[in-house]
């Protein structure tokens, strides 16, 4: 199942919104790197590349709570680091099971799918509601 970036993922940030929309993109580009017969290859390029851009756009989020003095900054910050622990997580499953299983497509269902909805429409909007 592929994520689906809707109107409740809105925040109300232009700037987070695209950044949300592109994350998604990447997540599902992950979910279709695990169907192709290049397996672990293609899911390892991919699953790195979605990392970069989660710090990339943890790093702007961060930037944006920093400049408004977000006062729930630290615990945002708390959040971010438990979706790139299970990145990390992620990739040595791809290494030790030699490519992507279908526990590993759950796990991101799970762990980054679910995980990312429910920061949006909890975290990042306080966020955007506190900027506004």
């Amino acid at each position: 199942m592929y994520a689906v970036f809707d109107n409740s993922l809105v925040t109300g940030n232009d700037m987070i919104d695209s950044q949300h929309q592109e994350l998604i993109q990447k997540i599902n580009d992950l979910l279709k790197s695990c169907e192709t017969s290049s397996g672990q290859v293609t899911a390892v390029k991919t699953l790195d590349y979605l990392a970069d851009y989660t710090d990339f756009h943890f790093s702007a989020e961060e930037k944006l709570q920093e400049e408004i003095g977000y006062p729930g900054l630290e615990e945002h910050k708390k959040q971010h680091e438990e979706l790139r622990k299970v990145v990390a997580e992620l990739h040595e499953m791809l290494v030790e099971e030699e490519g992507p299983s279908t526990a590993f497509v759950e796990r991101v269902q799970k762990n980054v799918i679910d995980w990312l909805y429910n920061h949006i429409k909890v975290c990042d909007r306080a966020v955007a509601q506190y900027k506004a």
